[in-house]
């Protein structure tokens, strides 16, 4: 084979990996920050004492709740783009 040929193959393989970890690595950080959010009760407590608020159980579960719902509409709308 030519050279030409053999730096073709080699930069199109690059790309691909290239292109198909990011995609691997993306749905892999979703999966990841559906089964473990950032934001759960304990830090909600935290935050909530620290503003001066007296974190009552049905305030943070309220909370909680709107995070949630939030974040499943923000999901059903990048899934319809």
């Amino acid at each position: 084979m030519s050279t030409f040929l053999w730096i073709v193959i080699v930069l199109l393989a690059f790309l691909g990996g290239l292109v198909g970890g990011t995609f691997i690595a993306r749905k892999q950080m979703e999966k990841y920050l559906e089964e473990n959010p950032p934001l759960n009760e304990d830090v909600i407590r935290t935050m909530m004492s620290q503003m001066g608020q007296k974190p009552s159980e049905a305030k943070v579960q309220q909370v909680v709740r709107q995070m949630n719902k939030q974040q499943k509409a923000a999901r059903a709308k990048a899934k319809k783009k």
